[in-house]
């Protein structure tokens, strides 16, 4: 085996270990959670006023369902959640679950097509990349994601619509900062409690799209 495969293998130990010693991930299977990111929305929502009744909203990265769930609590029956993911999301009432690739010209159609019909006031993201420990490779791949939401927010968002997602902090990180405000006149970096304090993942709520 190699050295490398080693690091990897013994650093999954490792967050695996912190994973499930974590307080919000026991609590959450104690409140049978779908998972501890529904806390974390809940944090970045109340500081932020989010979602409001009636909003629609986009959810990419949303298995296994845990923003949606939330949110679709928070927007009552007048407003409406599509979501998206490559991997299988147990149904939700009130949310329109599309399994696919959003950079496939098919599933991004069919997000187009709700926004046809519906108008997009939030787009949340939560997509990460498969982790490999090395920040050279995951930071890359985190900031390709993010790039694909801040385009789905380019497209769909109405003027004074809300963009949030994770990104990793690291190399490129203002860079993509900088695209936010080129975008969005209200940003904020948030890093919940929810969160895992050793991990470098943060939250950007981008306000007021111009």
């Amino acid at each position: 085996m190699y050295f490398h495969d080693k690091k990897k293998i013994t650093n999954s130990n490792k967050w695996l270990k912190r994973h499930f010693c974590d307080k919000y991930v026991k609590l959450a299977y104690k409140k049978g959670l779908r998972s501890r990111a529904k806390f974390k929305l809940a944090e970045l929502n109340n500081s932020d006023k989010i979602f409001q009744i009636g909003m629609n909203v986009i959810d990419l990265g949303s298995s296994p369902g845990s923003w949606s769930e939330y949110a679709v609590s928070k927007i009552g029956k007048q407003g409406k959640i599509v979501a998206c993911d490559i991997l299988p999301m147990l149904p939700i009432k009130n949310v329109l679950f599309i399994q696919g690739d959003i950079r496939e010209k098919v599933i991004f159609d069919k997000l187009l097509h709700f926004v046809k019909l519906k108008p997009v006031n939030v787009v949340m993201s939560d997509m990460a990349p498969n982790m490999s420990g090395y920040s050279c490779i995951d930071i890359p791949k985190s900031i390709f994601l993010c790039n694909l939401a801040l385009e789905v927010s380019r497209i769909t968002l109405v003027q004074g619509g809300t963009l949030l997602l994770k990104l990793f902090q690291g190399e490129g990180f203002d860079t993509f900062l900088k695209k936010i405000y080129d975008l969005f006149s209200l940003v904020k970096i948030r890093k919940p409690y929810s969160s895992l304090t050793s991990s470098r993942e943060v939250f950007i709520v981008a306000a007021k799209r111009k």
